[in-house]
Order: structure tokens, then C-alpha cells, then sequence
């Protein structure tokens, strides 16, 4: 699953109902995603939020992509449905906990 424009949203959203939530690795996203005047990033969370669908997404360093994705991150620190991880570790535990409820 990749992320590469708005199209890509919906198919991502359908996968992640049946799966109970999504995990989605920086390489699946492209680099417009880190560009938040494409508003890629923030149809993406918003999406989720709306259907309440747990996303989470592992960027190894928050801050090569700028400072409003850093701020971006930062605001999603403790968000119920959607997260930023550093590893993939804590991403999967997050999301197997919210996966049990």
C-alpha cells in the first residue's frame, strides 16, 4: 500500500477497515505526502479520523521533512486514531492495542 495522491486514500482506508487499522512505513509514502501544502497528509488523517480507523506511520526522523511536518507530528503525539512513530515496533504495539478493543 503507498501513498501517492488522493486516489490512494480510499483504497488505503478499505484495506485498513478489514484490517482493523493501517501501518504505513515512510517508503510507502511519497514525497508530496511531506509536503503539507499538497494537503496530501491532512486528507489522509482526516479520513481516518472520520471513520475512526487507526493509522499509524513510522518516519524514522520527523524533522528531515520540515518544520510544519515536525509541528504536524508533534500535534499527533498522543491523538486517539492517528500517530507518528519513529520505529515500527512501538507503531505495531500501538496499533495491536487498539486492534483488541
Amino acid at each position: 500500500m503507498r501513498i501517492q495522491s488522493t486516489d490512494d486514500i480510499n483504497a488505503a482506508l478499505v484495506t485498513a477497515m478489514a484490517d482493523g487499522g493501517l501501518l504505513l512505513p515512510e517508503s510507502a509514502l511519497s514525497p508530496a505526502f511531506f509536503d503539507l501544502r499538497t494537503r496530501l497528509a491532512g486528507e489522509l488523517f482526516q479520513k481516518f479520523t472520520n471513520y475512526g480507523v487507526p493509522l499509524a506511520l513510522v518516519v524514522a526522523d520527523v524533522t528531515a521533512h520540515g518544520e510544519r511536518f515536525r509541528e504536524l507530528a508533534r500535534e499527533h503525539r498522543t491523538h486517539p486514531l492517528v500517530r507518528l512513530f519513529t520505529d515500527a515496533d512501538a507503531a505495531t504495539h500501538w496499533l495491536a492495542g487498539k486492534r483488541s478493543r
